[in-house]
């Protein structure tokens, strides 16, 4: 899932970090018109592959997104910002996973923003999804931004939890090489990843797949906490191996001093997307099964949803941030 030609034009970079956010909604500063939640807006670069195969920006998206402060900002004056996480769906389009978390990292007094990636390249399901989650990094980073100029947020103490899409670019997000190409200066003060696809990293198959300092992409340092499920059937080819196996064969790759900062939790018995709390389904994805499901237009990968490793899992995201941020 990672392009095979990381390259971003400084056309690209001078979008991502000087685009202005809209104006069109309450950008917080405003105390006594603070609402628990708002509805905002911030211009993002649409990244495309061109004719070489390169990423590069071709012109600009609107880009929309859900913010929940969980308390009126007047009480705050003076104490400086709330810390925040940016809350990045999956290939379904944001659905109920995120204000699942979004309650409980409010109740635990930190600010929320879902930002929709589809919404604002008019996708309307996973199967027209961009080609790879490269297209979408500018995203966070903009997000970013948008948050870290908000007088209400710390913008030292934001972080990002993405799941399974979200997720590869919440990880994506910790590495150097990432981070400079498309976020300039910019850096998340800690990453968590709800099953992301971690057989992609680092992959002689799959150029510029670099995650870590073996893959020649160094993490930025900042702590990452990873969750994958037993069965999840993007990283095993078969239902009798371990589908977090791969998330932590990739931990135990890396050099001491990153391995510190990341840490691999397998969820026992868990499916792809066990924090979803909706109708189970099996889905179509090419990246399946160690991406083999693209020469099987029959497979599918299942989304199994856990009530109790959800709470509980939820639970670890909020620990991970209160700790981090």
């Amino acid at each position: 899932m990672i392009p095979k030609r990381l390259t971003l034009l400084a056309s690209l970079l001078a979008l991502a970090l000087h685009a202005t956010p809209s104006q069109a909604h309450d950008d917080g500063r405003d105390c006594t018109r603070q609402l628990p939640i708002s509805f905002v807006e911030m211009q993002t670069p649409n990244l495309v592959f061109n004719a070489s195969g390169q990423i590069v920006a071709n012109g600009l998206l609107t880009l929309k997104g859900k913010l929940r402060v969980p308390t009126d900002c007047r009480e705050r004056r003076g104490r400086g910002g709330l810390p925040a996480v940016l809350i990045l769906h999956g290939s379904a389009g944001v659905d109920a996973r995120g204000d699942f978390h979004a309650e409980a990292l409010n109740a635990a007094g930190i600010a929320t923003l879902e930002i929709d990636m589809w919404e604002a390249r008019g996708v309307g399901s996973g199967a027209s999804r961009p080609a790879l989650p490269a297209l979408t990094y500018a995203d966070a980073f903009t997000a970013l931004r948008f948050l870290s100029a908000r007088s209400d947020i710390d913008p030292a103490r934001i972080g990002v939890l993405g799941f399974s899409w979200g997720a590869v670019i919440s990880m994506a997000s910790a590495t150097q090489n990432v981070a400079t190409a498309v976020g300039g200066n910019l850096r998340f003060k800690a990453h968590a990843a709800n099953y992301p696809i971690c057989y992609a990293y680092n992959n002689p198959a799959i150029p510029n797949s670099g995650f870590g300092t073996p893959g020649s992409n160094p993490l930025t340092g900042a702590p990452i906490l990873v969750q994958v499920g037993s069965q999840d059937d993007y990283d095993r080819a078969n239902s009798s191996a371990d589908g977090s196996a791969r998330c932590i064969a990739l931990k135990a790759s890396l050099p001491a001093g990153e391995q510190a900062v990341m840490n691999v939790v397998r969820q026992d018995g868990a499916y792809h997307g066990w924090d979803r709390l909706m109708v189970p389904i099996k889905v179509n994805d090419p990246f399946g099964h160690l991406g083999a499901d693209r020469f099987d237009p029959y497979a599918r990968v299942e989304l199994r949803p856990d009530v109790i490793k959800a709470y509980s899992s939820r639970q670890r995201v909020v620990r991970f941030f209160e700790r981090n941020l």
